[in-house]
């Protein structure tokens, strides 16, 4: 099991009037900020690939913003501030909670298309004969 790791934008209350729209379009007014790999949401913080990069990417399946090396990650962004840090473990074998994996919390699951980079939690409008909005935690992930 390989452990991957993305820096991604936040999306949260401070973005404003896009959050209000997002919030308003979506229904989900539980959220507190949205944490997902959906890159119209939370866009990637390293958008440019650089030749350095390439020894620490996963060079495969459409992968390419994800890093291996969350020590090279970490250095090439400067000020972590306004960015997840995500870990990520693509179809876990076991419920990840308990791999007690270290600097990380478990913050739940999130449902991905693959080919289009898309959340079908918080980026689809909702299922409602699938799961309620209600369902999802205060940003925006199945937590169980």
């Amino acid at each position: 099991m390989q452990h991957l790791y993305i820096a991604t934008e936040k999306f949260s209350p401070f973005h404003g009037s896009g959050w209000m729209e997002y919030i308003e379009w979506s229904g989900l007014t539980q959220l507190t900020e949205v944490v997902t790999l959906d890159g119209m949401l939370c866009p990637v913080a390293l958008p440019q690939i650089k030749d350095s990069y390439w020894p620490h990417l996963v060079n495969e399946d459409k992968m390419l913003d994800f890093f291996v090396d969350l020590d090279f990650l970490l250095s090439e962004l400067g000020d972590p501030s306004n960015v997840n840090i995500l870990g990520v473990i693509r179809r876990p074998p076991a419920d990840v909670r308990s791999l007690g994996w270290d600097g990380f919390t478990f913050m739940g699951y999130d449902l991905m298309d693959q080919a289009a980079g898309v959340s079908a939690l918080t980026n689809c409008g909702g299922f409602p004969d699938v799961f309620a909005n209600a369902e999802l935690s205060r940003v925006g992930l199945i937590d169980d």
